[in-house]
């Protein structure tokens, strides 16, 4: 059914939703935004499913965007660029909006759209050894579509420590920075996911997704003007002068006109 992930679904109605380009680090391509997207509202709307866990196979969470597929808005008309930032956008919305508890098993790197997935998550748990960054800057990018949620998450003060930086941190610093809930040594992850979603079988699936949503709705608002500012912005950026050549120094192996 899915090419760029898949979903394991135990008797408890535990779901996993693995990440599975494993070979390519987990980068978000339009095939998995899309699948990932429609396996958020699927999930969602399966009474059987009680809390959901996002994972991904091989070395990394996620890398990021695939920068294939951001090669290829480079040279798409603004429409299509548009389109190809609003399947960003929605992938991050649903699984954001989905009215089950969304447990985050973080190993690796997980850079860019994988700190998105990762603020969309109400718990996130992290190997020790595992790396972060907001690295769209050096390609002349702007984390516009995770922006809203990575604010969420950390608040304006601490995302402004690496928000536009693109300095690579750590582990203690994401659990610092309230990215992520706790550290734990890789070989625990499976054990630490399984503490926290045994007390979500515990409450009324429906209680819980109704506190889940008064807890978004008293938050900071992300509504669709909200999100449309965010591809705003993205669209902006790929439309500049900076990501064409930021995207073509990485695959021509060279530093870009901004680095010394």
């Amino acid at each position: 059914m899915f090419e760029t992930i898949r979903i394991e679904t135990d008797s408890r109605g535990v779901a996993t939703l693995w990440l599975a380009r494993g070979q390519k680090h987990n980068a978000l391509s339009q095939t998995m935004m899309e699948e990932v997207t429609h396996a958020a509202r699927a999930l969602g709307d399966d009474p059987a499913v009680r809390v959901v866990v996002l994972a991904a196979e091989g070395a990394s969470f996620c890398a990021g965007g695939d920068l294939a597929w951001m090669k290829a808005q480079m040279g798409a008309d603004a429409a299509t660029r548009r389109a190809g930032a609003r399947i960003l956008a929605g992938m991050l919305s649903a699984l954001n909006t989905l009215p089950k508890p969304l447990i985050g098993r973080v190993h690796g790197n997980a850079f860019g759209g994988g700190v998105g997935m990762m603020a969309v998550c109400d718990i996130a748990l992290v190997a020790t050894d595992a790396k972060f960054g907001l690295t769209e800057v050096r390609l002349g990018l702007i984390p516009a579509t995770i922006g809203p949620y990575v604010l969420a998450r950390m608040g304006e003060d601490k995302a402004r420590r690496v928000y536009f930086s693109a300095r690579i941190f750590g582990a203690a610093e994401a659990v610092a920075l309230n990215l992520a809930a706790r550290t734990v040594e890789g070989g625990d992850l499976d054990a630490a996911v399984e503490a926290e979603v045994s007390p979500f079988l515990q409450g009324a699936p429906g209680a819980i997704a109704a506190a889940k949503a008064q807890c978004r709705a008293l938050g900071p608002v992300i509504d669709e003007a909200v999100i449309e500012d965010s591809i705003d912005r993205l669209v902006a950026a790929w439309e500049g002068d900076e990501a064409p050549e930021g995207i073509a120094a990485f695959f021509d192996k060279r530093k870009p006109r901004w680095q010394s």
